[in-house]
């Protein structure tokens, strides 16, 4: 009978715990969107009439209070407007902690500046045979489909080179992509492009195209990430490519390399320790099956026994298992200091 008291006492203190903080989120309008939603709609309505289109509220909490309400443009099916707004703040509610018709008007802009870019970008992969498929959350870096393999290699990275210069171009010489050092493009198998989350078509294209469950349905599977080199507005077409791999493929990778040099470098420093720093790691040109990249090692262990701000590394060329492939090249003096590390190009 005592036990019988002491578990109905619990369940009957969890349930009015549970029920006062049911009551205490709704009270502070964390769990609820509707009030901002609403007030959200009437802001459009009176600033931009005609012109936007609710689709959808989430609640911020427990990051921070309010809702994100996200509208179509409705001359515009690429671009989608996102607003913050609080309407517990103050009369009138707040947006980012400023007014709401200044912020709604600046999320309009940026939609639409958004919805134009890309449509350029679209257009010059379009335009040399690659279709994009997914967007970076802020609408770079592009997600193209192809399938790597030794044979193929070049010749895709030549052209999706040769896209990313349409794309340069017809951003114009004063665009901030044509001023970049860089450019990035991500480019998933055709087994995974298949698979991906799609979304709803009736969705803005920007919205459906940087969504998380998108790029998490991309992103689970290792992919690879090219880049181009950018110099006065002219792209260096070659490009060059590294694996992204998922966590744990990527710490699978990182343990067999470090391991294998480890005890390579035993015969000269029988007391080192590896560092668990993973530096970039790139595809030798023309393989998928070679990468090069840095080890960072330390020839004897600090006082705890670890390998920390080690100014001593080893160049490998792995397989794609991480297994090392050819000799080892040591690099020493990598570091400036206990800062940043200076690691030569490979």
């Amino acid at each position: 009978m005592a036990g019988s008291r002491r578990r109905g006492w619990r369940a009957g203190l969890t349930g009015a715990l549970a029920g006062s903080l049911a009551v205490l989120l709704g009270a502070c309008g964390v769990v609820d969107t509707k009030d901002d939603r609403r007030a959200a709609e009437e802001l459009a309505e009176k600033h931009f009439p005609g012109q936007l289109r609710a689709i959808g509220a989430r609640t911020l909490f427990p990051g921070s209070g309010g809702s994100e309400v996200t509208f179509a443009v409705t001359d515009d099916r690429d671009a989608v407007v996102r607003l913050r707004i609080d309407t517990d703040r103050a009369d009138g509610g707040t947006c980012d902690r400023e007014g709401c018709a200044d912020v709604l008007a600046e999320a309009v802009r940026r939609g639409r500046q958004q919805a134009e870019d890309f449509r350029t970008l679209k257009g010059a992969f379009d335009a040399c045979g690659y279709e994009v498929v997914a967007l970076g959350p802020t609408g770079t870096p592009p997600y193209v489909v192809a399938e790597l393999t030794n044979a193929t290699v070049t010749r895709v990275l030549g052209e999706i080179g040769e896209c990313v210069q349409r794309w340069v171009t017809a951003s114009g010489a004063d665009s901030t992509l044509a001023k970049a050092q860089a450019s990035y493009v991500n480019v998933v198998s055709p087994s995974v492009a298949d698979r991906r989350d799609r979304g709803q078509a009736s969705w803005p294209t920007v919205m459906r195209l940087t969504r998380s469950d998108l790029l998490g349905s991309l992103t689970k599977h290792a992919y690879y990430s090219a880049s181009y080199e950018i110099a006065a507005g002219r792209v260096d077409t070659t490009g060059s490519a590294r694996v992204v791999r998922p966590f744990r493929e990527r710490q699978e990778f990182g343990d067999t390399v470090q391991n294998a040099v480890k005890e390579q470098l035993r015969a000269t420093y029988p007391r080192v320790v590896m560092s668990t720093y993973q530096w970039i790691w790139r595809l030798e040109p023309g393989r998928v099956d070679r990468q090069t990249g840095y080890v960072l090692f330390c020839p004897e262990p600090d006082a705890r026994g670890q390998c920390v701000n080690s100014d001593d590394a080893a160049l490998v060329t792995t397989d794609e298992h991480g297994n090392p492939v050819g000799r080892i090249r040591l690099v020493h003096d990598v570091r400036e200091g206990t800062g940043a590390l200076r690691l030569p190009p490979y």
